[in-house]
């Protein structure tokens, strides 16, 4: 399944994988599961693309037809149009001159975006009066277009420029690429959370996210939770375990019953995120929850991280909104972990509980994976993943509302042990180890995504007004 098939089978409700900080009280009238892209369920990304270009400029020629340029962005565009199916390009506009953005500024102030391709020569002033909007603006500018380039380094530096960056380059997958920190914005905003827990830890920190980003967070009462439990269909919840076995390796320690226990909470967090259009669920698994709903959440989280949405470990709410923005930026699920260090060889081993099978995407193949039971309790079932050495990884976190800290590295191993946590990866540290283990702080746990992230994390704390810190270096 490509990315098309999997926007146009999530619109249509197909069943993809089998074939604030307020209390939610009641159920919602349940609606057919659907997905705009991985995890976003209610819009579109909103993107004013605005090209900028003088009739008649000096540079990069007076003779230059400024409606034949347009098209041929146009079709430089066309190869990755299925990358922007969730993408409203809603304001659409060739501009010469500050004037003409007046009858646009109310539109383009909605905008999660604004993507602006610098054509010509003499169009300063109009980025000068779209940077007055205030919102998200990519300046694509490729070579010829513009002596510009000289002033926008230093209005990139000034409080004008501040939510303003800028792509000069001959590469046109950049006005894709481009588009991210813009979606991971709107994701955050749209994202609704379920944490199934007795409270919200830290107390605060969903009304601090619901003020920066929107995102809303709610609790979920543990009584509705296994209400709706009880509500999923024994030979439903069977063919899910049925599933999950028959695709294992193997089926180390857990017993069929736990696998099917497992199963069918997996399939009432599916419910209960539909009936709330929810697109994360996290449970304090470890914490209040423990022993208190009838299995693990571990294949449940495994199964919503797979399908396009989230379920994240422990009620971690930071860790969730580092798999939202992963999410956004990549469209990839995340590994949620902690580490253990080796000073020796600048490496950490990257280790939790459950792992997902599609961290290349839920429209890509799974890695392999075995049930396991949770190592340090000896119970449960959770899917030990086989993740892919040689891979380039980004591990982030949030550090409150005003930064993001990361590392990068490359998976140099899977290490085989009884000793840690079931899903493990040996992640060679671009950086210094110890340096990164001095500089550690902001919790336990960090949110590993697949790929060299740290271009499309500087957009996205730029527009989001983070510091991003790099821990290991």
């Amino acid at each position: 399944m490509n990315r098309r098939q999997f926007v146009q089978a999530s619109l249509g409700g197909a069943a993809l994988y089998l074939g604030g900080g307020g209390l939610i009280t009641m159920a919602a009238q349940p609606q057919e599961p659907r997905l705009i892209s991985p995890g976003c369920r209610k819009s579109k990304v909103k993107v004013a693309r605005l090209y900028l270009g003088v009739p008649k400029a000096h540079y990069p020629n007076p003779a230059m037809d400024l409606a034949a340029e347009r098209k041929a962005y146009d079709d430089r565009l066309a190869p990755y149009k299925d990358e922007l199916l969730d993408v409203d390009f809603f304001v659409d506009e060739l501009i010469g001159a500050p004037a003409e953005l007046a009858p646009l500024a109310d539109r383009l102030k909605q905008a999660d975006g604004i993507l602006a391709i610098h054509l010509t020569l003499g169009t300063l002033p109009v980025m000068q009066e779209l940077l007055k909007l205030g919102r998200p603006t990519m300046i694509f500018s490729a070579p010829y277009a513009g002596h510009e380039w000289f002033y926008l380094s230093d209005l990139r530096r000034s409080e004008l420029g501040k939510k303003m960056e800028c792509v000069l380059t001959t590469d046109y997958r950049e006005l894709v690429t481009a588009i991210r920190p813009f979606r991971a914005l709107h994701h955050l905003r749209e994202a609704r959370v379920l944490n199934l827990a007795a409270a919200h830890h830290p107390a605060a920190y969903p009304a601090q996210v619901k003020e920066k980003f929107g995102t809303d967070i709610s609790l979920v009462p543990l009584d509705r939770m296994l209400k709706t439990y009880d509500s999923i269909d024994d030979r439903d919840a069977k063919a899910e375990a049925d599933r999950w076995t028959r695709n294992a390796e193997a089926v180390v320690e857990p017993s069929a019953e736990e696998i099917f226990k497992s199963c069918k909470l997996a399939l009432a967090f599916e419910k209960l995120m539909d009936e709330e259009q929810a697109t994360v669920m996290t449970v304090d698994c470890y914490g209040s929850m423990w022993r208190k709903v009838p299995a693990y959440p571990c294949i449940g989280f495994a199964r919503l991280n797979d399908t396009g949405l989230g379920g994240v470990c422990q009620s971690d709410l930071p860790c969730v909104m580092m798999h939202i923005i992963f999410q956004g930026l990549t469209g990839r699920p995340s590994f949620v972990c902690n580490p253990t260090f080796d000073f020796s060889t600048d490496s950490a081993t990257l280790i939790h509980c459950l792992g997902c099978t599609k961290m290349d995407g839920p429209d890509k193949p799974s890695a392999p994976y075995k049930l396991r039971d949770v190592m340090e309790r000896q119970e449960g079932a959770v899917p030990q993943v086989t993740m892919r050495t040689g891979q380039q990884v980004t591990v982030a976190i949030p550090d409150e509302m005003a930064a993001m800290r990361y590392f990068t590295g490359q998976i140099t191993g899977i290490p085989e042990t009884e000793r840690g946590c079931r899903t493990q990866i040996a992640v060679k540290i671009d950086g210094n180890a110890e340096r990164l283990w001095r500089q550690w702080t902001a919790g336990i746990h960090r949110v590993t995504c697949y790929g060299n992230l740290v271009k499309d994390l500087e957009r996205f704390c730029r527009f989001a007004d983070m510091k991003l810190i790099n821990e290991a270096v």
